[in-house]
Parts: C-alpha cells; structure tokens; sequence
C-alpha cells in the first residue's frame, strides 16, 4: 500500500499538538511538578503511539472504507500502541529528564500514584486519539464516496438534457420539412440534404460531452441554413468566431436551443423577420458567447416565455460549471440577448 507521507506529517503534528494539550492539561491539575518533564513524556508516549498505530496500520489487512485494520485486529494494534508507548515513551522520558536535568532538585521519584495516574492518561488519550484517527479516515471516504456519487448524477443529469433537446430539435425541423414538402420541393429536398449534414455532424459530436468551439459554430451554420430555406429573406445571421477561440472545448449544442428560441419566439413573429448574431470572444479569463436577434423584443406574448431552449441551456450550465458559469438573458425594444460567460483555461 503506497503511503501518504504528507498526510502522515500532518498526522504528526497533530498528535504533538494533542501531547501538549494533555501536558498542559496534567499541569494544571498538579502545578506542583516541573511543566518541561510531563511535556517530554506526553510527547515521548504519544509519538510512539502514533507511529504503531498509524504507520503499522498499512503492514495489515485494512478496510477500504477507513484505511484501518478490518476487525478485532484494529482493536489489538490500537492495544499494542498504547503498552508501547506507555513502556517506552516512559523509559526514553526517564533518560531524557535525567540527561538534562528536567527533573530539578526533586529527582526522579514515581510513585504508585504517578504510574497508575500515567497507565490512565496513557490509555485514555491512546483511545481518544486513534479513535480521532478512525473517524477522519471514515469521514474522508464518506466524503469521496459523496462526490462520486454526485458525479455520476451530474452525468445523468446531463445526458438527459441532451436527450431531451436532441428529439425537440428534430420534431421541429421534421414540421418544418413536413409544411414545406407540399408548397416547394426543390427546397424541401435541399433543406433534406442540409439536415442529413447537420444530423450526421450531430450524431459524431454525441459521442463526446464536449467539441471544439469551430464544431459548435459550424453546426450553427447548418441548422440555420436549414432555417434559411424556410423563412427565405425574412431569416438573416451573422456568425463572429475568431481564429484563436475556435479550438476551445464547449458543452456540444450549447447554443443550438438558443439560436432555435430567437427564431421561433423572435423571428418567426415579426412580418419582416430580422438577424441573428451569434459571436464568441474573451473577457479576461472567460469565454463569452452571445445570441442577439433583431425580433420582437419586449413586445413577445406574455404567455411564450423563455421556453424549453433556454432552461435546458441553463440547468446544462449549472451541471457542467456550477456557480463558474454565468448566463444572462435580457429583452428590449429592439430584440432578445443571451450571454454566456464560461470559465476556459
């Protein structure tokens, strides 16, 4: 088992901060006896501890969920800890105290009272700091089983939002086709041959969750010239990409239900029809992408709302990027305006 040495250094001082928390605590219940000689032992005692405990648990059998001996085996490490540390945290404190002279003038002297007070101090604080050990351990793999959960239900999520706005976008161009077959069909077969361009683009950038920016805005270019040979004149739009963002990796049909919205709640309602633009640029470290249309603004029915294309973009944001992302949708006189701002490296 590979072992984590920055976690066991941060294990240490942590049972050194605890060893004088009990040293201090020993003080001021006796300020009688010299504070340097119970500082020794209690560090003495619970390194030794700790090292049993928290580095011989990786030379047994441990349970995946706690990194600890599985069963009574735990139980008997935890035991062997707390007699070595007892034993020899006490004889190497001995020898140390005596050395240097920690002791005073008083000298070396234990009595029964001393070693039965220092077998329970010993042993209670063994427990309370391996059973400190065990918990942190739990709780980190709790916390990691957590986000792997998470994960899988963002990715869930996600796949089905995406198929839920693969079957609207195309029961939408098959009525398009569908009303256009019966008036014109020299333009139904060219708007067929576009969407079969655009589905096959669709189904090759399905196999991944996300493409280059280029793929977005080249399947933005299919679909609205799907759109074009509907609407004719009435339908304009104007694609700004420039060269260095086109590389950048984007949720696929990012902004396909966005383009879609502008259509069908701004264009399609407006005699004359009017312009979509879609343009992609940096501020600072994002990546902006907008929507605008020149469409009814303001003046759309109360009752259309933002629609399906907008909350799908919206709940995909909030899934892939959390609080990273931002969108924004406004309505004016002279039309509709999304923006995006996407976290990039």
């Amino acid at each position: 088992m590979t072992i984590d040495w920055n976690a066991k250094l941060q294990h240490l001082l942590q049972t050194l901060a605890f060893c004088l928390a009990v040293a201090s605590i020993q003080f001021a219940f006796m300020p009688e006896r010299s504070y340097a000689p119970g500082v020794v032992y209690s560090i003495l005692v619970g390194t030794i501890i700790w090292v049993v405990v928290d580095i011989g648990r990786h030379a047994m059998p441990s349970a995946a969920e706690t990194g600890w001996p599985k069963g009574f085996s735990g139980v008997l490490l935890v035991a062997a800890g707390i007699v070595a540390g007892y034993f020899f945290g006490n004889k190497l404190g001995d020898a140390i105290c005596q050395a240097f002279g920690l002791f005073g003038p008083r000298g070396m002297a234990h009595t029964d009272a001393d070693l039965r007070s220092g077998m329970l101090i010993t042993l209670l604080a063994g427990i309370a700091g391996s059973y400190w050990f065990y918990s942190r351990n739990r709780s980190g793999y709790l916390e990691r089983q957590v986000g792997e959960v998470q994960r899988h239900a963002k990715e869930a999520r996600l796949k089905l939002l995406e198929t839920q706005l693969e079957p609207h976008m195309l029961f939408n161009t098959l009525a398009n086709l569908r009303a256009l077959i019966g008036v014109d069909a020299v333009r139904a077969q060219e708007m067929l041959d576009h969407m079969i361009a655009y589905l096959r683009a669709t189904l090759d950038a399905s196999r991944a969750a996300t493409h280059p920016l280029q793929a977005e805005f080249d399947r933005l270019r299919d679909y609205l010239e799907l759109m074009a040979i509907r609407m004719g004149p009435r339908l304009a739009y104007t694609l700004e990409l420039p060269a260095e963002l086109a590389g950048l990796p984007v949720p696929a049909l990012l902004l396909q239900p966005l383009v879609e919205n502008s259509i069908k709640h701004g264009l399609e309602p407006k005699v004359q029809g009017g312009r979509i633009t879609v343009r992609a640029h940096r501020d600072g470290p994002a990546l902006v992408l907008e929507v605008r249309d020149t469409g009814v603004g303001d003046a759309r029915a109360s009752g259309d709302g933002p629609g399906f294309g907008l909350t799908q973009v919206r709940e995909r944001l909030a899934a892939l990027y959390g609080a990273q992302a931002r969108m924004d949708f406004a309505l004016t006189p002279e039309g509709a305006h999304t923006r995006i701002a996407l976290p990039v490296s």
